[in-house]
């Protein structure tokens, strides 16, 4: 049980069995159950229309290519936040952007939401603080570069291979 503690009144949770659901954290001072909590965030496959080319990036003085990524702040759809965490990381503008999956991933408890995301051309990269490294690569080289076992390396190849089947 992650959350031990009533997010209301603060009372200490007990799990109690709800019907369909199983064990589920339970406030005996509100009478109310208390679904665990994750957080949420939007990973990104950039693509530059220009060029046919995916951007990965390195960050945080790790040497890994992986996707373009940000939390999705409260109240934000994950639409939203997408468009903001590539204006923000990248300084520029997406053109079209199409859902592609979610996975959770525990190491942060984290509800991962990817996108593909169009720019035109890569004229506006301003990377900021946050990114060490970028460089466009072909499709075929993004999938050799990315983060061996990352979820960004989950995410890349599930568009990947759907884009394939496509051609």
């Amino acid at each position: 049980m992650d959350e031990k503690y009533c997010v209301k009144c603060g009372e200490k949770l007990v799990l109690k069995e709800l019907e369909t659901e199983g064990m589920v954290p339970f406030c005996n001072k509100c009478k109310e159950f208390r679904f665990p909590k994750y957080n949420v965030a939007v990973s990104m496959i950039v693509i530059n229309k220009e060029n046919n080319s995916i951007l990965l990036i390195k960050q945080y003085g790790k040497d890994a290519f992986i996707l373009v990524a940000g939390y999705v702040n409260k109240g934000e759809r994950a639409e939203e936040a997408v468009l903001r965490e590539l204006k923000e990381e990248t300084g520029m503008r997406a053109v079209d952007l199409i859902f592609n999956q979610t996975s959770y991933f525990e190491p942060s408890n984290t509800l991962m939401c990817n996108f593909t995301v169009f720019v035109d051309d890569d004229k506006e990269m301003t990377p900021n603080k946050e990114i060490d490294f970028y460089k466009w690569f072909s499709f075929e080289e993004a999938a050799k570069n990315i983060m061996k076992g990352s979820l960004a390396q989950k995410f890349l190849n599930a568009y990947l291979d759907k884009t394939s089947l496509e051609k």
